[in-house]
């Protein structure tokens, strides 16, 4: 008797830790990033996930000044297998897994630009507003391994107003394969002259109307910065989810009039409703 109650509870424990395995296998994220947030819960169809986070940034780039701002958060996402269509905000694209090692990431997403009034200060004043575009984002991460461990990021973001490319490395911290955990990564960001003079540069109107010296930059290495992103599930549908940036100005870039300080930062946290 003892022996058949013993062999029940062995078959019991197996098949507790076999569903187990299998609810987490079902759950698998597209690529275990907390970076990269995917609301499928590792199911093919639809998913959701909406909230709201809670910035502290410059004001624009290479400002000295700082604010809260409130953003939505969240995206709908569609799941076929290992490809994700979705739409976050103001981006709309494409996210695919191949070899388990390789995500590809294209998306067409709006570019907001900059306008006078960022600066409560009146740092701007004469400046203009920059204009706005709609950039193609293309994107390619390489895994060392199949559980994303590190990872090597190469970027490409075109559009109306020039090009930036990024490049990074990074590292994931954390053993499950939902997404949430934190990670880090380490990124070298490059820009052509269009893009750098729309950020940065000043023209002879701009100069005559804000009293800055005419500045034009060239194309070349823009900044090097570190980003930090967190993500965990605080219970079966809510997520919190946190990140901060540092990007540091290569020299040009930090002897523009317009830029007040040689460095962007910005730390943010937020909650998003998985669907």
């Amino acid at each position: 008797m003892k022996t058949i109650s013993g062999l029940l509870l062995v078959v019991f424990i197996q098949a507790l830790f076999f569903q187990t395995a299998l609810a987490q296998e079902q759950e698998a994220a597209l690529v275990p990033l907390p970076s990269l947030d995917d609301f499928t819960k590792g199911e093919d169809g639809w998913g959701f996930g909406l909230g709201l986070g809670v910035e502290y940034e410059s004001a624009y780039e290479g400002s000295d000044e700082f604010g809260f701002e409130v953003q939505p958060a969240g995206a709908a996402q569609w799941r076929r297998g290992d490809d994700i269509f979705y739409w976050a905000g103001e981006a709309l694209g494409w996210r695919g897994l191949r070899a388990d090692t390789w995500l590809f990431d294209a998306a067409v997403a709006f570019d907001e630009g900059r306008e006078e009034s960022d600066s409560d200060d009146g740092r701007l004043d004469g400046l203009g507003d920059t204009d706005e575009g709609i950039e193609v984002v293309l994107q390619a991460r390489r895994a060392f391994n199949a559980d994303w461990r590190y990872w090597l990021d190469g970027r490409v973001v075109t559009g109306e107003n020039g090009n930036l490319g990024i490049f990074g490395v990074g590292r994931r911290f954390g053993e499950r394969k939902d997404g949430s955990g934190s990670e880090i990564g380490l990124v070298a960001v490059f820009h052509d002259s269009e893009r750098a003079n729309r950020d940065f540069g000043i023209n002879a109107l701009q100069s005559a109307a804000s009293g800055l010296n005419e500045t034009d930059l060239s194309g070349g290495f823009r900044s090097i910065g570190v980003n930090y992103s967190y993500r965990n599930y605080i219970s079966e549908n809510w997520q919190i989810f946190g990140e901060a940036l540092y990007e540091h100005y290569g020299s040009d870039v930090a002897d523009s009039p317009i830029t007040r300080n040689n460095y962007e930062a910005e730390v943010g946290v937020g909650f998003i409703y998985v669907f």
